[in-house]
């Protein structure tokens, strides 16, 4: 049962944000905000990578001031709590927060342990822990992970299993930052399915996102919260009104800004138009797109390499999460995730990796870059680099200067520059690359690897935590890596982005590789998709319902990430 809450302060309002503002020690920071939430309402907070967002959640929980330093003026209640007097174990006892890295929440060992933690400390019945620890990882999806230790799962695994501890105490607000990002499509639906359940007990939602279309699903913006607050760069609250209002009204604005926005509203800003593709005005317009950029294919066209052409080679590896143990084991042998692996990476072109959330995307990853040992078969090739899912766990200077130089000299001066520029970086040079969002971490990762000259490049999931405009960044940053000479494979469970900069693609289910064809075989293909955990977008879906050819299909995603960035390049 949950603990009596007859105690609690009950207020109008849940949260209540009055003139409240938090500058950090590097000079960013959030505010002045005025924010008012309504009991049971459900909140969309989007806005560019580095503006405020994640800022924001961390002084709704107390986080600010009480963990991370910051300089603060004005109030945040939470429940009639002033965050800035109570401590963050007393505002837990109304507030659950998931994190934007959810590897940095978890602190068992065991998943069920994991998950009755949050129980235990608000002092629930121990008879009543087993029934809410089976529930919330029902909710999100992850029923089959209760035996399972904390230490090996996967990026999304670990999402489910963050999400499910912070639901499992039925808190009165619950804070969501980023939580399908690392998530295939039945992940993001167990994500939808546990803040529906949430509001249904009366929950007050806050929920920051990038991935609109993936979480709103086929109901387009009706899928989404029915409130909107848009984070500007500054940290300033530009917009806060009706979800649909905010996103078409200022559609243009926004995706300017860089920021995510659901089809409707991304081809709004496009055509001046409403209605999406159901609209056959908007429909003309974006099948013009692929006739008008047929004609410059040959542009884009892969560039013949600079450098001799090299090939990395996989023959019949197994690859074991965690990496196998040096000396084998007779008894209690580690099981490998992927049995059997053989395929060829070449310089010159970009290759995905895809597959459902514990598939082995990582770990076969980390094995080619050399950082797990292989249980059997061989890598050939010379050693690529790789940039990592959690970028934290690459970083080791301490500021993002020397973080970007790390390795390198003099006569990489001009490189550096480009890279700093391209991921627009120069504000951040002299702060902690540990101190920075997550989306700032992810654009450091990828230019601090990007600046060394290697044959092959892995990343696994690039474009995790980035707002559309460093997102398409990352993107063409991996493509003209591969047009210099060089191999790219990285993972991904981003199916536009695949179709859009993929030459081909790999596909990872039932233990091994399933499957090696182009992105536009694969959107063909039902069972493959389904085999993969993906679904089709609603754009991607309505250019295979048109039957446009694959050239042009790319071409129509390709000038649709144009128009996302034209005005800010």
């Amino acid at each position: 049962m949950r603990p009596d809450s007859s105690s609690v302060d009950i207020s109008s309002v849940d949260i209540e944000a009055v003139g409240f503002e938090a500058i950090h020690s590097s000079g960013d920071g959030l505010g002045p905000v005025d924010l008012r939430v309504a009991p049971g309402e459900h909140v969309l907070v989007i806005g560019p990578s580095g503006a405020g967002k994640s800022t924001l959640l961390q002084a709704l929980s107390g986080v600010i001031p009480h963990s991370v330093p910051a300089q603060v003026s004005g109030r945040i209640r939470i429940c009639g709590v002033d965050t800035q007097e109570s401590d963050v174990p007393r505002l837990s006892r109304h507030l659950s927060v998931v994190a934007q890295n959810p590897s940095s929440s978890v602190c068992l060992p065991d998943v069920a342990d994991e998950i009755a933690f949050p129980l235990e400390n608000h002092a629930w019945a121990p008879e009543a822990m087993g029934p809410a620890v089976d529930a919330a990882l029902h909710l999100v999806g992850a029923g089959t992970l209760a035996d399972r230790r904390t230490a090996t799962l996967s990026g999304g695994e670990t999402q489910r299993v963050a999400i499910a501890a912070a639901i499992v105490t039925e808190p009165r607000v619950l804070v969501l930052d980023e939580p399908t990002s690392m998530l295939d499509p039945a992940g993001i639906a167990s994500v939808r399915q546990a803040v529906d359940a949430a509001s249904a007990r009366a929950s007050t939602i806050v929920l920051v996102e990038h991935r609109l279309d993936e979480y709103a699903g086929a109901r387009g913006i009706a899928g989404l919260p029915g409130r909107t607050v848009v984070v500007a760069r500054g940290g300033v609250i530009a917009h806060d009104g009706p979800t649909a209002r905010v996103l078409v009204e200022h559609a243009a604005e926004l995706q300017e800004a860089g920021c995510w926005l659901p089809l409707d509203a991304e081809l709004a800003a496009l055509t001046g138009l409403e209605g999406g593709l159901a609209n056959d005005e908007v429909a003309d317009r974006v099948a013009a797109l692929g006739a008008r950029a047929a004609t410059g294919a040959a542009a884009a066209a892969p560039s013949t390499p600079t450098r001799e052409a090299e090939v990395l080679s996989v023959d019949s590896l197994d690859v074991v999460a965690g990496g196998a143990p040096k000396r084998p084991r007779a008894k209690n042998a580690v099981e490998a995730v992927l049995r059997g692996m053989s395929f060829k990476l070449r310089a010159g072109e970009v290759v995905a990796l895809l597959g459902r959330n514990g598939c082995g995307k990582s770990s076969l990853l980390r094995t080619l870059a050399g950082l797990a040992r292989a249980g059997s078969g061989q890598v050939h090739g010379p050693r690529p680099g790789l940039i990592f899912q959690n970028p934290e766990h690459q970083f080791s200077q301490p500021t993002v200067r020397r973080e970007i130089e790390h390795g390198l000299g003099a006569d990489d001066a001009e490189r550096i520059a480009e890279l700093v520029t391209r991921f627009d970086l120069s504000a951040q040079l002299d702060h902690s690359p540990f101190r920075l969002s997550g989306g700032q971490q992810r654009r450091v990762s990828i230019a601090a690897m990007l600046a060394h000259d290697r044959p092959f490049l892995l990343a696994d999931e690039p474009s995790f935590g980035l707002d559309r405009r460093s997102s398409i960044a990352a993107m063409h940053a991996l493509e003209r890596t591969a047009r210099s000479g060089c191999g790219v494979l990285f993972s991904s469970h981003e199916l536009r982005a695949v179709c859009t900069y993929a030459d081909r693609v790999l596909v990872l289910a039932e233990g091994g590789l399933l499957a090696e064809v182009t992105p536009f075989e694969l959107l063909e293909d039902e069972s493959l998709l389904a085999a993969a955990g993906l679904e089709r977008t609603p754009l991607l879906s309505w250019l295979q319902a048109r039957r446009f050819p694959a050239e042009r299909a790319r071409a129509i995603l390709r000038e649709l990430d144009g128009a996302a960035t034209r005005v800010a390049a």
